[in-house]
């Protein structure tokens, strides 16, 4: 699984290696994180899933810039519309939560300035995940999906639920004589 080595690549080279030997030292994490919080003049903090973790390294706003960098792939810019909606989602569908002062205007955010935190959540496949629900989202009869709503606290899987769901549409689901469907994100 590198799912969280995809994760931490962003990170300025002491703190990878700092997450790295931390991963290392309890391989059980590497399965078990979930988020990854990181604070100007704050202990990174390692979300698992029972229990968190605190790693005493105290991350600067330097550090929080350089890391924004690297996921912007040095262009910020690109993606301001991402970064004006509070997160940035990159390569593997792991969405990174931004915190700082927003430049508003005519109720709009137009910039996102002095960030001072990043949520890294970790995006897990969980095949077969939605197996359960199937038979009330498809409308096999009618060859067509209902309009549904995946409604739970956060930590608990709507979007790892979701992208199930999707293969499933996609792909089609055979024993219920459902074919796949061409799926789209509108925003």
């Amino acid at each position: 699984m590198n799912d969280i080595y995809d994760v931490i690549k962003y990170f300025p080279n002491n703190i990878y290696e700092i997450l790295r030997k931390t991963i290392l030292e309890n391989i059980a994490l590497e399965k078990d994180i979930q988020e990854i919080r990181v604070r100007v003049n704050r202990p990174i903090l390692l979300k698992l899933r029972n229990r968190d973790i605190i790693i005493n390294y105290f991350i600067s706003s330097n550090e929080i810039l350089k890391i924004v960098e690297k996921l912007c792939d040095n262009s910020i810019y690109a993606y301001k519309n991402q970064i004006c909606n509070g997160f940035i989602t990159v390569r593997g569908g792991h969405r990174i939560g931004i915190t700082g002062t927003a430049v508003v205007e005519d109720n709009k955010v137009l910039n996102l300035k002095y960030i001072a935190s990043l949520n890294f959540r970790i995006a897990r496949e969980v095949k077969g995940c939605s197996n359960k629900i199937l038979d009330e989202v498809l409308d096999v009869e009618n060859d067509t999906i209902f309009n549904t709503l995946i409604v739970s606290p956060p930590g608990q899987g709507k979007t790892t639920m979701l992208r199930d769901l999707i293969r499933n549409i996609s792909n089609g689901v055979d024993k219920l004589h459902f074919k796949g469907k061409t799926c789209r994100c509108n925003r």
